[in-house]
């Protein structure tokens, strides 16, 4: 005979909407094997196609992709990471268990 009780949920469950799931590749990256693996870059030249944001060009990185700010650092389970690195700590999240999950700090031994 197997009991399942049930897993706490979120009080809210937010549908996280991602205005952009592909990374920011640098202008000429692919092109390039030293620049393939380097991370995103302004580009900054005066004649810059990509700086200028002519059409069907690389686009360029900026503010308007950003997370609401509500959905920011909600994992996929509908929680809030909440670092625990002692039993003070534990009990203080069982007040707020609906929004926060616990997560083991590294620095907390066996």
């Amino acid at each position: 005979l197997y009991l399942f009780e049930k897993m706490v949920t979120p009080l809210v469950k937010h549908n996280v909407i991602k205005k952009r799931t592909k990374k920011f590749v640098r202008h000429q990256g692919p092109e390039f094997l030293r620049i393939r693996r380097v991370t995103w870059r302004k580009p900054r030249g005066i004649d810059s196609r990509v700086r200028r944001r002519n059409k069907s060009q690389v686009k360029l990185a900026n503010c308007g992709y950003g997370t609401n700010k509500k959905y920011k650092h909600v994992m996929p389970n509908g929680f809030l990471k909440f670092g625990v690195s002692n039993v003070a700590e534990l009990e203080l999240l069982m007040m707020h268990n609906r929004k926060y999950c616990a997560e083991i700090c590294h620095n907390v031994s066996v």
